[in-house]
């Protein structure tokens, strides 16, 4: 994890006023004991020229010096005193400091680049006026020199950038590499803020890519389990009721229901071996959620290429008229080839809707229409009002039937239709789209 100003302000000493760390409160605190030493040395000199008693003088130059501790908090104030004292000859220190404090800080380049010269300024002219004074007292002097001229102003102006410059550029040095690092640290909080976002984003698509898994799995389940159940089921009824009277029909009947059971168990067994492809390890942790998209992927496609196909409903017709249904088939249009989806899905909702009609309309008669279009296949099953005559085997039914059909065909990007008719009957239809023929 990366750090932050704030987050160190709050791990360091942040009751001692303003400074963030300990350390630089000591380093604040030595350097203003050291200018007040300074100052109060030179508040002898100050308070002999100015005619004032000496403790004066200690005491001003201890006041002075001492502001270098407020520094960091207010640096103009630090910048001003030094050049309010200037005259005095004292604060040389306080100057230095107070000058690289400021560029170092966030105080904006215009006031920066006035104080400085402001500090430039005072210092040049005491410094020159200084040196006068200096010269004009030697007696045996080289008569080159001549303190009004060149030499004095020169030196001056040499001596005064040789001691502002340095903690002016040093300052603005460090300022602009402090803000920098706040940029980078503030540029890496933000990195992983994307990160941590981008890595709950992915896991909430491998949570979704899983469920969508597991429900296409459930709803494939459903279709082959329900269907082949009830139609066992319902030839279970039939060979109940015929067993004494037609033991050639009950025999028919005992091979149906095998025949079924070993077709469902055969259609779970490859599903099931769908799920198992992968042989690694169970369990959302040991699989990487990169990976989660792509064993759906292959997990649907598989399904696809060996489910059914359009070319099986006159078979699963004829199993629902071996249960004792009347179906008739009706095919319009030139049948053709289509993707896997929409003949797996095709298939699927005839089935689940004679599913349906098994289970609530025992004896009613049925009609299958399967349409060929130019950019579409349509379906639809009806059928007429259940036959009193035909005794209800009592098939639970579970209610998401209807609503897997939909599902299907909605994600292909079809309509889905279904409800009662005026007959009394039950009417299922789905329109599929194919793309241009």
């Amino acid at each position: 994890m990366t750090t932050t100003g704030a987050d160190r302000d709050a791990g360091g000493v942040g009751s001692w006023w303003w400074w963030g760390r300990r350390r630089s409160a000591v380093l604040d605190v030595g350097l203003a004991v050291v200018s007040a030493l300074e100052c109060g040395i030179e508040g002898v000199g100050f308070a002999d020229k100015a005619s004032l008693p000496v403790p004066v003088g200690v005491v001003f130059g201890l006041m002075v010096g001492s502001v270098l501790l407020f520094r960091r908090r207010w640096p103009i104030a630090v910048v001003l005193v030094s050049i309010a004292v200037a005259p005095a000859e004292m604060a040389f220190l306080m100057g230095i400091v107070g000058l690289y404090s400021l560029a170092a800080s966030e105080v904006p380049r215009r006031i920066t680049a006035a104080l400085a010269g402001m500090s430039t300024l005072a210092v040049f002219v005491v410094t020159m006026v200084r040196m006068r004074q200096d010269v004009a007292q030697v007696d045996q002097g080289p008569p080159d020199i001549d303190p009004s001229g060149w030499y004095v102003p020169s030196v001056a102006l040499f001596m005064t950038l040789g001691l502002n410059a340095p903690p002016v550029l040093f300052g603005l040095y460090i300022g602009a590499r402090r803000r920098l690092m706040e940029s980078l640290r503030e540029r890496a909080d933000s990195l992983e803020q994307e990160l941590s976002l981008l890595a709950d984003r992915a896991e909430q698509r491998a949570q979704w890519a899983r469920r969508e898994e597991r429900t296409r799995i459930a709803r494939e389940m459903h279709d082959v389990v329900a269907h082949r159940v009830s139609l066992m089921v319902v030839h279970a009824a039939a060979l109940q009721a015929v067993a004494l009277k037609d033991p050639q029909k009950a025999v028919r009947n005992a091979a149906l229901v095998g025949d079924m059971g070993r077709q469902a168990l055969t259609e779970l067994r490859e599903m099931l071996g769908v799920l198992r492809e992968d042989g690694g390890p169970v369990g959302p942790a040991a699989v990487p959620l990169a990976a989660v998209g792509r064993a759906a992927a292959a997990a649907a496609e598989a399904a696809a290429e060996d489910g059914p196909c359009l070319d099986a409903l006159e078979a699963l017709c004829e199993q629902s008229r071996l249960a004792g249904a009347a179906v008739e088939l009706v095919v319009l249009g030139e049948a053709r080839p289509y993707a896997p989806e929409v003949e797996r899905t095709a298939y699927r909702v005839v089935q689940e809707a004679l599913t349906n009609v098994h289970k609530h309309a025992a004896g009613a008669k049925v009609v299958v229409r399967l349409a060929h279009r130019v950019a579409e296949v349509a379906m639809q099953v009806e059928n007429g009002p259940s036959d009193g005559a035909v005794a209800d085997v009592g098939l639970p039914s579970g209610g998401n039937g209807l609503v897997g059909m939909k599902e299907r065909v909605v994600r292909l990007g079809g309509v889905f239709v279904s409800g009662p008719t005026d007959a009394g009957g039950f009417k299922v239809s789905a329109v599929l789209p194919t793309g241009p023929a």
